[in-house]
């Protein structure tokens, strides 16, 4: 009762909230028609903008898939309700707030204004000038990122958390946490002109969506403590094996095809022909990373561990985000080695260093994978694409633009996560109780289990 107290007088407050903004009149071109006039691949590129974030929007379903595969077969309602909620509040968040914070100053044709190099703040609710074709087109393939963002930290403290803390997570992420970082970046902010290189580049989100989402989760996860029994009485983790692997391996493939939409449709326009470098950028480091987890796996125990495997993919797909549109594709497909290589460097790092119960792996994989791309991006990029140099054509400004961004990265998405889930912790509470945890989420917290009786006893 306590947690729904408090998450409807939050709810309750940020209604309060919207409902006092203003709404201004319809934007610059809210019909298209003027926007359709001025340029006649408006229609291709629109097409193209919206079925990528339509691909990206998919993505739940495979970190769904993941995660409820590597969870206990207890808990997979719990996980499913997560991972469906998360990116329709946070989707919400980003509409009442995040879209203006993350690019109400941008130098982006969305047609806003106001904004500073920290902040942005005009567009709330898609209102006034961001009643507009162009920005519409922008604000969705955005809000597909921010939840993406959002549910990288679900995997992070699975099996322990309760439902009503993290929706509530949800909401604030998406409409401040990564937004903010988003706009420093991606908004025209202070990283974007940096007087190194050309600036902070991240083409697709290695560090906007994914060191964001990988770092919030290692706050949460440090917060909301390991679950029962991970940790022996000599510190040492043990391994608590999901219920599903068909389910891994199925999140996987969604996850690797939605890629497709993440990394070509940031281009935001399907007549810039570097799609292709992009795509093919893409698969290789995802693949890449993929064989290093079997060889990995092999080295180490002699038979192939598809879960290393799987994360070894993603690790690739995340270090590669950042980089995919100005490298080679040799360059790739060493991103991509060295991106699962340091995902299982990491895995090792968190939980035997630091002792954090990750579940999925979603630090490894997401955070420091993400790190990996923004620095890939300052040593590999070839200069053919957008004037990014590195150090492989023999330009050092971008990787110190490159390494401040990640340093940034981790110290705003680490930090914010402390805050974000501490209010949490201190009001609403983050975890269940012992009870509920040892019986599983599904039952105390939803009435459901995923995997009832197949039949039910016949009455006489």
């Amino acid at each position: 009762m306590r947690g729904i107290k408090y998450s409807s007088i939050i709810m309750a407050f940020v209604l309060l909230l919207v409902t006092a903004i203003p709404v201004f009149a319809a934007g610059p071109d809210p019909s298209g028609a003027a926007t359709a006039e001025a340029n006649p691949t408006a229609a291709v590129n629109f097409s193209w903008t919206l079925i990528a974030g339509f691909l990206v929007f998919f993505m739940q379903a495979g970190f769904a898939m993941v995660e409820a595969g590597l969870s206990r077969a207890k808990n997979t309602v719990a996980v499913l309700t997560k991972n469906l909620m998360d990116g329709l509040i946070g989707g919400l968040a980003f509409w009442a707030f995040g879209f203006a914070f993350m690019f109400g100053g941008s130098a982006l044709s969305s047609g806003l204004e106001m904004g500073n190099p920290f902040i942005g703040f005009s567009g709330f609710m898609l209102s006034g000038d961001a009643y507009d074709v162009t920005t519409m087109e922008l604000w969705f393939f955005q809000m597909v990122f921010a939840a993406t963002a959002a549910t990288i930290v679900s995997g992070a403290v699975a099996e322990r958390t309760k439902t009503t803390a993290y929706l509530a997570y949800s909401f604030l992420i998406s409409a401040i946490v990564y937004p903010i970082f988003g706009h420093w970046v991606w908004g025209g902010g202070w990283l974007s002109t940096l007087p190194f290189g050309v600036g902070a580049r991240d083409f697709a989100g290695s560090g906007v969506v994914h060191a964001v989402g990988g770092f919030v989760g290692l706050a949460g996860a440090i917060l909301v403590g390991p679950r029962l029994g991970k940790f022996g009485k000599d510190g040492k983790g043990r391994f608590i094996p999901g219920h599903n692997m068909s389910l891994v391996a199925l999140g996987t493939f969604i996850l690797f095809f939605g890629w497709f939409g993440f990394n070509p449709g940031s281009t935001l326009a399907a007549t810039d022909l570097r799609i292709s470098v992009i795509a093919v950028n893409t698969f290789l480091a995802g693949a890449a990373g993929a064989v290093v987890g079997v060889y990995f796996s092999l080295m180490k125990t002699g038979k192939i561990d598809l879960t290393i495997a799987c994360n070894g993919g993603l690790a690739g797909l995340v270090g590669v985000t950042a980089p995919c549109a100005y490298v080679s594709s040799l360059s790739a497909v060493i991103i991509g080695v060295i991106a699962a290589l340091v995902m299982i460097w990491a895995l090792g790092f968190v939980e035997n260093t630091l002792k954090v119960d990750d579940v999925v792996g979603a630090v490894s994989v997401h955070g420091f994978g993400g790190l990996w791309g923004l620095i890939a991006v300052g040593i590999f990029a070839d200069g053919t694409y957008g004037g990014v140099s590195g150090l492989i054509v023999g330009e050092t400004g971008q990787i110190i633009a490159q390494l401040i961004t990640a340093a940034v990265v981790l110290a705003w998405a680490l930090g914010m996560g402390f805050v974000v889930f501490g209010l949490l912790k201190a009001t609403m509470g983050l975890r269940a109780s012992k009870e509920e945890e040892i019986s599983g989420l599904d039952v105390p917290e939803h009435g459901l289990e995923a995997y009832p009786a197949d039949a039910l006893p016949v009455e006489s």
